[in-house]
């Protein structure tokens, strides 16, 4: 898949999927004009959002009602041996109605885990950043 990524100004950077558009920008205090989420908060709730897409089909396959269903993501950060503030841990808790069928809840905390991008951030891609000039 390739995504092209334009910068229509100040902060703004936008992501061109060929069927969709992400925009993002930065906060103002960051120098952007807050007009859309910035990167890492995409990123970030990237990994919620996966997860859920597993607990959604979950439920749907075994008639399970997801209107009371959510996922809270909480994010732990620490200080590395520099001193710069660093993701430490990202905890996914899994709101359940109290009728949820009990012989489910371990299963649909794995489906949860099975979440792709939590598995490609287990498993990181390598990086390549190249150069070239336009044609």
């Amino acid at each position: 898949m390739d995504i092209k990524i334009t910068f229509p100004g100040n902060k703004k950077v936008f992501a061109d999927t060929g069927e969709f558009v992400i925009e993002t920008d930065q906060s103002i205090k960051n120098g952007g004009d807050a007009t859309a989420p910035s990167p890492y908060t995409y990123f970030l709730s990237s990994i919620g959002t996966c997860a859920g897409i597993y607990v959604l089909s979950f439920c749907r396959k075994r008639d399970i009602p997801t209107d009371n269903i959510s996922i809270i993501q909480k994010t732990e950060y620490a200080e590395d041996e520099k001193g710069n503030k660093k993701l430490n841990k990202i905890v996914l808790e899994l709101l359940l109605p109290k009728d949820f069928p009990e012989k489910y809840l371990n299963a649909v905390k794995k489906s949860a885990a099975l979440c792709s991008v939590k598995e490609t951030i287990m498993n990181p891609p390598q990086f390549d950043i190249i150069t070239r000039t336009a044609e």
